[in-house]
Parts: C-alpha cells; structure tokens; sequence
C-alpha cells in the first residue's frame, strides 16, 4: 500500500451515513453521482472544496446509522484516500474495506487533528504523521487479508481476482 499524503477535513462523534450520503440520493449507485453529495448533511459544500488524495479525520461512531455501502463508495468517488476516526460503527467499517476504502482507527491522531492540516499515512508502517503540528501516532497494521482486500480495489474484486472468476 503506497503513501498517502493530504489535507486532512475534521468531523465530530456521531456522524451517521445520512449525514455522509442523505437518503434521498440512495436512488443511484453510481459513485460520481454519490460523490457529488457526499458529507452534504454536515458541509453542503464538501464535493466542491475536497481534493482527491484528502483525508476525512473523525471523533467517535464514524459512519454510525444504515448499513448503506453507499457512504463508504461517495467517500472514496469524491476523492477521499483515507478515512481516520477514534472509532467506527462496525458495519461501516466492513463495508468500508468491502469498496475498497482505507479506514483508520487512531483516537490521538482524530483528536489532534484540524482541519486544513496536513496529514501523511504510511499504512505499511501503521503511521500518521501531521505534517501541520509535526506529530506521529502509531497504530495496529492492517491484517494481511485486509491489505489485499483494499489492494485489490474491494471485496468483490478481490473475489475475482483470487478465484479467477471472470
């Protein structure tokens, strides 16, 4: 997994998946389409100002509400590398790793994190530095399975490629 390296964009607890994608765009799974309203329910100028290569950091219970894959997909279609948060809700994080999306969980480094700082993850090495506050926190590296997964663009790929299905 290569480095990651982007202007990090903070949220607070509780930040459930119709704030990340509200229910009325459920009606798509296209993901430029979801991306467009992604983080709308807290920033509804989100999709304008993110950059591909940014970072979203959050407090507690990240992606905690429906177990809809599309929050974790219009995350990743706008552009979004990695997701870090002192927790998430476990079906979010599943379905985070099943599209293909990196999730961190690092409680110091989303508590001391603002945003417009400037965040580098070195996954292999399970570290985050904050470029901004000359900071690094340290966290479990991913399993082996997990790296593939992502690696792989996501579970269903994944599955592909391992079986040879297609």
């Amino acid at each position: 997994m290569e480095k990651i390296k982007g202007k990090a964009w903070k949220f607070g607890d509780n930040i459930d998946t119709d704030l990340i994608i509200p229910a009325r765009y459920l009606n798509t799974t296209d993901p430029k389409e979801l991306a467009k309203h992604c983080m709308e329910g807290v920033d509804s100028e989100f999709f304008k100002k993110v950059k591909i290569g940014d970072i979203l950091v959050a407090g507690k219970n990240f992606g905690c509400g429906s177990s809809r894959e599309h929050a974790p997909i219009a995350i990743k279609a706008c552009g979004i590398a990695c997701v870090i948060a002192e927790s998430f809700a476990r079906i979010f994080y599943r379905n985070a790793f099943n599209t293909g999306l990196l999730i961190l969980e690092c409680s110091d480094a989303a508590k001391n994190t603002e945003t417009g700082d400037e965040l580098e993850i070195i996954p292999e090495e399970g570290k985050i530095i904050n470029l901004t506050k000359n900071k690094t926190y340290f966290i479990k590296p991913l399993p082996g399975f997990m790296k593939e997964i992502l690696k792989d663009g996501g579970l269903i790929p994944h599955i592909i490629k391992k079986y040879k299905i297609i």
